[in-house]
C-alpha cells in the first residue's frame, strides 16, 4: 500500500473520525444481519477430491443406479423377540421417504443377508438405509428420520436400545457439534483475551479497539461465506476460523498501531503528526503483513477438495477485513478518543516500579544482545531442538474422518464402535466396484471376477449381478447390493479389513490389481479407495502450493526490505517454526500420547489437517517476520550500515516490537487455543497445532533464531544483485 495512500487515510481520520466509526457500525450491524445465519448454508463434508476416480465412480451410483452415497445406520440392541415389532416399524418408516433409495435390515432380509447384518453375538441387528442427496441434504435427511424414528417409535419401548449412526449422521452431529462449539469458542477467547488486552492496551478504552476491529471482520467474513455458498459448496469448519484468525489478527494490527502511535506521542510528536508518522510506517507494515498472510492462505484454493477452498475462502476474507479495519477504523478512533485512548490503566494500580525509558534497558534490547553474543550456539542449539521436536511427523498415517472425531457420547460415535468391534462386516468399509461400460458382459464375466475378488484376503463376500460369491465359490444368488442397467453395472465388496490399516491397503492393491469383467476398465470408490485419491490429490498439489507461497513470500519481503536474503532467512525459519507443532499432531493425535488430549486415536491424522495447518501458520509466521523486519529495518537505514549497526538495528528493532510480538503471539493464542475445547477432534488437533506454531514462533524462532541468524550474516542480511537495488520510498527516521 503506497505511503500516499496511507496519508490520506490518516488525513481523513483526522478530519472526519466519527464518521468513519459510524459508518463502520452501520457496515458491521448490515453485516450481522446478514452473516450470522451462515452456518444454516455451510456443510460438513469436502475431504473428498471431486476429481477423483472414487468420485466418478460414486457419480456413476447416483445417476444410474439411484444409489446413496451416505448412510443412516440404526443400531437395535435387545431380545429378538422385542426387537422385531420396532424394527419392521423403523423400516417402514425408512421406506415412506422419498430420499430413501434402499433399506436393509437383519429382520427383514433375506437369511444370508440377514445374518450380515447381525452382531457376533446375536444381541444386536442392523437397519441400513441409503439416503440421496450428498453431503449438502444428506445429513438433514438423517437428523430429520432419526428425530421421527426416537418421538413416535423409540420412545415408551422398554429393553431395546436404538441408536441412530452411519455416515450420513456424523455429517449431521458434526454440523450441530461445530456450531456449538464455535458459540464455546467465542465463550472462551473474548472474556479471556479482553482481559489481556486491558493489561497490554493499558486500558479499558484501547482494549475495546480490537475486540470492535476483530466483530467487524468476524461477521464481515460470515457475509462473504455466506455470499459464496450461494454457488458452491463451503465447509462449515470455516466458521472455526474466521472466528480464531479474526479476532487474532484484530488485536496483532492494532496492537501494532497503537503501540506505534503511542512511541510517536511519547518522542515528542503532536498527535496529528504522531498519527501520520504511524500510518505511514506501521500501517505500511499492517498492509504487508495481510497481503502476505492472505496471498499464503488462498494458495489453497488450488486443491480440489473443497474443505481446504473454504478455508481459503475464510482465511482471505477475514485477513482483508482485518487489515482495512485496522487501518481505516483504527487511526480514527484513535483520534475519537483522544486522551481518553489511556483512560483506566489498571496497570498503574499494579506496578511497582516504572518501566524503563532508554531503549537500551528494556528486556527485549539486552536479551537480543545476549544471543548475538553467543550466535553460533543459540542457532545451533535451537534448530536442534526444533528438527528433533518435529521427527515425529515422520512416522505420519494418513486417514480420513470417520464417526470417531466426533466425542464419544454422540450416537453416531457409538455406533461406529459397534461396526468395528462387535460385527464381522462393516458395510461403510465395503468397497465398490464399478463398470462403465458392462455392455455385451456375460454373466461368466462377473462371475470369474467375482470369484477372484473373493479369494482376496479379508474380503468377506462379493455381490455380483450374477450371485454372491465368498472364498471362491458362489453362496447365493444375486442381492440388492450389485446391479446392471443402462449398460453399466457395480460388485460391492465386502471387506474385514480395519479401514486405513495396512490389510486394508493390502486388500485395495489386490483388487486394482484384478482384470476388471471381461477385461473392461473399472472405478473403484469406498473408503479406502476416497482417503487414497484425497492424498493423491494433496500430493500432486501440494509442491505447487508450497512454490507459489515461497514465491509470494520471497516477493513481498525483498519489497518490504530490499534484500533476497532476509526473505530466504524468513523461509527457512517459519518450516522450522512448524516443526514442534508438526511433530506434535502426531505424537499426540495419532499415536494417542497424552490421551490425546481427551479425543479419540485412531493411528492417523485427517490427511488435510496438515496442509492446512501448514498454509495458515505459515502465513502468521511472517505476520510476526514482517512486524520485527519493517521496524529493524527502518534502525538500518537510519545508521551507518556498518555490521555493527546491524546488530545494533536488530537489537532495536526487537526493543521495540518484541513487546508487541509477545503479547499479540499470547492474545493469539488464546484465541486458537479456544479450538482445543471444540468437540470435533481434528478441530481440537487443529487448535493445539496453530497454538504451538503461533507461540514457538514468537518466542524461540523470531526472538531467538531471527537475531542470531542475523548476527551471523551481518551486512550480507541486507545484500541484493545491483540490477534489483532500488533507492528505498522513504527514510522514517527511527528513534530510540
Amino acid at each position: 500500500m503506497r505511503s500516499t495512500l496511507l496519508h490520506r487515510i490518516a488525513a481523513l481520520a483526522i478530519a472526519a473520525p466519527r464518521r468513519i466509526v459510524a459508518a463502520a457500525a452501520v457496515l458491521m450491524a448490515a453485516a450481522a444481519v446478514f452473516g450470522i445465519p451462515v452456518a444454516n448454508s455451510l456443510t460438513a463434508g469436502g475431504f473428498q477430491d471431486p476429481t477423483s476416480e472414487s468420485a466418478r465412480a460414486t457419480g456413476i451410483l447416483a445417476e444410474t443406479f439411484g444409489r446413496g452415497d451416505l448412510q443412516l445406520v440404526f443400531t437395535l440392541t435387545g431380545p429378538d423377540p422385542a426387537a422385531a415389532p420396532p424394527a419392521r416399524q423403523i423400516v417402514e418408516r425408512l421406506e415412506s421417504d422419498p430420499n430413501v433409495v434402499d433399506v436393509v435390515s437383519a429382520w427383514t432380509s433375506p437369511p444370508q443377508a440377514a445374518a450380515a447384518l447381525r452382531s457376533e453375538d446375536g444381541a444386536t441387528g442392523l437397519i441400513i438405509a441409503e439416503l440421496l442427496g450428498g453431503e449438502d441434504e444428506a445429513p438433514q435427511t438423517a437428523r430429520a428420520l432419526a428425530e421421527d424414528v426416537e418421538a413416535t417409535i423409540v420412545a415408551g419401548l422398554e429393553g431395546v436400545e436404538v441408536s441412530a449412526g452411519g455416515s450420513a449422521m456424523v455429517y449431521a452431529q458434526i454440523n450441530s457439534q461445530t456450531q456449538r462449539d464455535v458459540l464455546l469458542m467465542e465463550a472462551i477467547a473474548i472474556p479471556l483475551s479482553f482481559l489481556v488486552l486491558v493489561w497490554v492496551f493499558k486500558g479499558l478504552p484501547a482494549a475495546a479497539l480490537p475486540v470492535a476491529v476483530g466483530a467487524l471482520a468476524i461477521v464481515g467474513s460470515m457475509s462473504v461465506l455466506r455470499l459464496i455458498a450461494l454457488g458452491a459448496d463451503v465447509s462449515i469448519f470455516a466458521l472455526n476460523l474466521t472466528t480464531a484468525l479474526g479476532l487474532a489478527l484484530a488485536i496483532d494490527y492494532t496492537l501494532l498501531i497503537v503501540s506505534r502511535f503511542r512511541d510517536e506521542v511519547a518522542a515528542g510528536a503532536e498527535r496529528e503528526r504522531a498519527l501520520i508518522t504511524t500510518m505511514i510506517t506501521a500501517g505500511r507494515t499492517v498492509a504487508f503483513s495481510a497481503l502476505t498472510v492472505a496471498l499464503s492462505m488462498a494458495a489453497m484454493v488450488l486443491f480440489p477438495m473443497y474443505f481446504l477452498k473454504s478455508f481459503a475462502y475464510a482465511g482471505v476474507a477475514t485477513v482483508a477485513l482485518c487489515a482495512v479495519a485496522a487501518i481505516v477504523v483504527t487511526p480514527a478512533a484513535i483520534m475519537l478518543l483522544g486522551d481518553r485512548l489511556d483512560a483506566m490503566d489498571v496497570r498503574r494500580l499494579l506496578r511497582r516500579r516504572p518501566e524503563p525509558t532508554e531503549v537500551q534497558q528494556r528486556f527485549w534490547y539486552r536479551s537480543t544482545k545476549f544471543v548475538t553474543r553467543r550466535a553460533v550456539a543459540v542457532a545451533l542449539a535451537g534448530t536442534a531442538a526444533l528438527l528433533c521436536l518435529g521427527l515425529p511427523f515422520l512416522r505420519v498415517q494418513w486417514g480420513l474422518p470417520d464417526e470417531r472425531v466426533l466425542p464419544s457420547t454422540a450416537s453416531a460415535h457409538q455406533v461406529g464402535d459397534a461396526l468395528r468391534t462387535r460385527f464381522s462386516d462393516n458395510s461403510e468399509a465395503a468397497i465398490t466396484v464399478v463398470v462403465p461400460d458392462a455392455a455385451g458382459l456375460s454373466p461368466r464375466d462377473f462371475e470369474d471376477y467375482a470369484l477372484a475378488a473373493s479369494r482376496i484376503a479379508d474380503v468377506s463376500t462379493v455381490s455380483a449381478p450374477s450371485g454372491t460369491y465368498a472364498g471362491g465359490a458362489r453362496v447365493g444368488p444375486p442381492s440388492g447390493a450389485a446391479a446392471t442397467a443402462d449398460g453399466a453395472a457395480f460388485l460391492t465388496v465386502g471387506s474385514t479389513a480395519a479401514v486405513f490399516s495396512e490389510a486394508s491397503e493390502n486388500q485395495l492393491d489386490e483388487l486394482r490389481a484384478l482384470a476388471g469383467p471381461g477385461g473392461r476398465d473399472v472405478a473403484v470408490t469406498g473408503i479406502a479407495q476416497v482417503k487414497r485419491d484425497s492424498v493423491a490429490a494433496i500430493g500432486a498439489r501440494l509442491p505447487l502450493v508450497l512454490g507459489i507461497i515461497a514465491a509470494i513470500t520471497f516477493v513481498l519481503l525483498f519489497a518490504l526490505t530490499g534484500s533476497v536474503v532476509l526473505p530466504i532467512k524468513a523461509l527457512i525459519l517459519n518450516v522450522l517454526s512448524l516443526t514442534a507443532a508438526f511433530g506434535a499432531l502426531v505424537w499426540i493425535f495419532q499415536e494417542g500420547h497424552l490421551g490425546a488430549f481427551g479425543t479419540t486415536p485412531t493411528g492417523t491424522l485427517v490427511a488435510n489437517m496438515p496442509v492446512l495447518l501448514f498454509c495458515i501458520a505459515f502465513g502468521l509466521s511472517m505476520d510476526y517476520e514482517v512486524f520485527i523486519l519493517a521496524r529493524i529495518r527502518e534502525f538500518w537505514l537510519a545508521g551507518g550500515r556498518t555490521r555493527a549497526d546491524n546488530d545494533e538495528s536488530v537489537a532495536l528493532g526487537l526493543a521495540h516490537t518484541g513487546r508487541v510480538v509477545t503479547a499479540a503471539a499470547l492474545i493469539m493464542s488464546i484465541s486458537f487455543g479456544a479450538l482445543i475445547a471444540a468437540q470435533v477432534s481434528f478441530m481440537r488437533m487443529f487448535g493445539l497445532g496453530l497454538t504451538l506454531a503461533v507461540l514457538v514462533d514468537a518466542t524461540l524462532v523470531r526472538m531467538v533464531l531471527l537475531p542470531a541468524f542475523m548476527h551471523l550474516m551481518g551486512r550480507w542480511n541486507w545484500w541484493a544483485p545491483a540490477a534489483l537495488t532500488r533507492r528505498p520510498p522513504g527514510r522514517h527516521a527511527a528513534r530510540n
